[in-house]
């Protein structure tokens, strides 16, 4: 296990008092608004410190470690439980547990909370959620599930030379559309608005874990690593037998057709919704859920944007997203019907 420490290249930058003011009026789980803190501003809470990033720069690594790496919201849950059953052996029973904090570490969660909002959105006799114990140990014992939000700019400088990191992309606006239910749904985000304006904090960059699009980007020009299996999310939507043997082959694993079936339909959106290990069911106690809202796992589908984004939305966005994709050759699918 390498355990020699690294320096933290970055440092952390409040962002401009008027955009702060306004990230804490619309996101009231964010009262010290958020912090930039690489070279293309990737957002944390305004509470971080650099402690805490140093820390996460130095995550400990073992070569037995998968990691999955992914912006929030392009199918991060999906390819947990499908990355941990094939590397498991597809042990389904050993899968009747928590995704998080039991059987994978969420390594940054303290880092994109703000603990003082999070005390101020939880309902009154809410106990307390210990996020650290949520984030997962990080000195279990191998082999360790780890997921990431965090670009690769900001991960563990030797993550790719040392572990295996399966890295999921997803369209931006059907990414978006789920982050503004997702931040809807946790009481930690405190986003009570409607979609119009979160998708202007979205362009804008402005929202805890974004920008979307240079992540995908920073990753996407790492795709040709031995130790990166780069996935779209609209191909295991398309096609979720061929992305299942791709990911067992990437983690040296040989599985049958009816093996493959029977995990092709464990991971279908029907199922998926319905399983409490991976919906985050345990939490709900907890008051962190707005349970009025709908639940964790929410549609699974790619081209809802269409349902929810007007004609000016959609234009504004297409302009916004074809500036930043210039001179990129990151492909993802934009156009599918709706699958269930």
């Amino acid at each position: 296990m390498s355990s020699e420490r690294v320096s933290f290249p970055f440092k952390i930058r409040p962002l401009e008092d008027d955009v702060q003011k306004k990230i804490a009026k619309d996101f009231e789980g964010y009262p010290n608004g958020l912090a930039s803190c690489n070279h293309w501003n990737f957002k944390l809470a305004g509470s971080v410190t650099e402690e805490e990033m140093e820390n996460l720069y130095n995550y400990p690594l073992d070569p037995r470690d998968v990691w999955v790496v992914t912006p929030p919201k392009c199918g991060t849950t999906w390819s947990q439980e499908m990355i941990w059953l094939i590397a498991n052996d597809l042990d389904y029973e050993g899968a009747k547990t928590p995704l998080m904090p039991d059987r994978w570490n969420f390594i940054e969660i303290s880092a994109i909370l703000d603990q003082d909002g999070y005390a101020k959105m939880a309902p009154a006799g809410a106990p307390p959620i210990d996020v650290k114990k949520f984030g997962g140990d990080p000195n279990r014992p191998s082999p360790r599930f780890v997921k990431s939000h965090l670009p690769m700019s900001l991960n563990n400088p030797r993550l790719l030379d040392t572990c295996k990191v399966v890295y999921v992309a997803r369209n931006p606006k059907d990414a978006c559309v789920s982050y503004y239910h997702h931040n809807r749904l946790l009481r930690g985000h405190g986003y009570f608005g409607d979609l119009e304006l979160f998708v202007e904090h979205f362009m804008n960059e402005t929202i805890v874990e974004t920008p979307f699009i240079e992540h995908m980007i920073e990753a996407w020009n790492l795709r040709h690593h031995p130790n990166m299996c780069f996935l779209f999310f609209e191909d295991m939507k398309k096609d979720l037998r061929a992305q299942l043997r791709k990911v067992a082959a990437f983690l040296g694993k040989s599985y049958s057709e009816e093996q493959i079936d029977k995990l092709a339909s464990h991971l279908h959106i029907d199922n998926f919704k319905k399983n409490p290990y991976v919906n985050m069911e345990h939490i709900n106690a907890s008051g962190a859920v707005n349970t009025d809202r709908g639940s964790f796992i929410r549609k699974g589908k790619t081209g809802d944007w269409k349902n929810h984004f007007t004609s000016e939305m959609t234009e504004k966005f297409d302009k916004w997203m074809a500036q930043k994709m210039k001179g990129c050759d990151l492909k993802y699918v934009e156009e599918l019907d709706h699958q269930d």
